[in-house]
């Protein structure tokens, strides 16, 4: 059995030029792999942390058998740290930062590379992103800083300047239901379906359809529903949901509201996300004030904006409130 780490078709030509670069001894010692959520940049990552740990790399890849690639698909290679907030939400920490300076400052245990993935990058509050930045300017031979972002202006204009910067392009959706097809062995409408709620984010979706979120969005959506024709309260579905991810969840809610927006302007048949609950859009689009729902969109996303930088809400107030905002769209 082998350990390969996928590379993402629509990535290629990103890999083959710096695949060049490590042919020619020129690749640098930080990169900044930026793009949409679901494009493929952790799996690029770990590609690439795989070429440059493995003991025997086959066709410019990891070979996929041999000692390091079995720690690295084990995730307890000595030489490879990933670097993410402790808990999901939260901040990258300085001391998880300093605990890496010290990583990079001592001899690879395998002889070879060091190699450090921090996903994402925006998550580093501002004491980890300046303890980062005396890495970045001293990082030792044989060292590659990978950061992952979606939302590279976050970061501090003196890291950005730093590393070399990858931007991952999106995909043609024909090319997308074709690889979610091979991917997930789905009907093609299913992974059409599928790609447009994860708002044409391949990885994205496949991580709803193995880590069961598809059924967590049935949940929201339905409880949305219930609101509206009174078999549910906002207070029941802030309780109900108030445990999961509050920026999946208010995305997803966004994403309704983007598409009641369309279907009230759009002049000919609009372009919507959520084309499984076409029915109930429709129905809130006819009735809805556009100026409310303006506010509540900006509302929203100011709470969205609070959730990336990290604040710490109360949880059921901003879920009730946000539902409540919502039943009041069409009464």
């Amino acid at each position: 059995m082998t350990n390969h780490v996928e590379i993402v078709p629509w990535a290629s030509g990103l890999w083959q030029r710096l695949a060049e670069q490590q042919d020619q001894g020129r690749l640098p010692h930080a990169l900044l792999l930026c793009g949409h959520q679901g494009m493929g940049k952790h799996a690029f990552a770990r590609s690439l942390a795989q070429v440059l740990l493995c003991l025997h790399p086959e066709g410019g890849l990891g070979c996929g058998h041999c000692k390091s690639c079995e720690l690295l698909s084990s995730s307890t290679h000595p030489d490879l740290v990933h670097l993410c907030p402790e808990e999901s939400g939260k901040a990258i920490k300085v001391d998880q930062v300093r605990d890496l300076t010290q990583f990079l400052h001592s001899t690879a245990q395998q002889g070879g590379y060091r190699v450090v993935i921090v996903d994402p990058a925006e998550s580093m509050n501002v004491n980890a992103a300046n303890a980062l930045l005396k890495s970045l300017e001293e990082p030792g031979q044989r060292t590659l800083i990978m950061l992952i972002s979606h939302q590279p202006g976050q970061l501090m204009p003196t890291i950005r300047s730093r590393c070399q910067r990858i931007d991952f392009p999106a995909p043609k959706h024909e090319h997308a239901v074709d690889w979610l097809v091979g991917r997930l062995g789905l009907p093609p409408e299913k992974a059409a379906q599928l790609l447009s709620i994860a708002q044409d984010a391949p990885l994205l979706a496949v991580k709803y359809q193995e880590e069961g979120l598809t059924s967590l969005r049935a949940d929201l959506m339905k409880g949305l529903v219930d609101i509206l024709k009174a078999r549910a309260t906002p207070l029941e579905l802030a309780d109900k949901l108030q445990k999961q991810d509050l920026l999946l969840i208010t995305g997803w809610v966004y994403s309704v509201l983007v598409d009641i927006v369309r279907l009230q302007t759009a002049s000919e048949a609009a372009k919507i996300t959520n084309t499984d609950m076409e029915k109930m859009l429709s129905a809130v689009a006819k009735k809805a004030d556009v100026a409310a729902l303006f506010v509540l969109i900006d509302q929203l996303q100011a709470e969205r904006v609070g959730l990336m930088e990290r604040h710490n809400p109360n949880r059921q107030l901003l879920l009730e409130t946000l539902f409540m905002r919502w039943n009041r769209l069409v009464r």
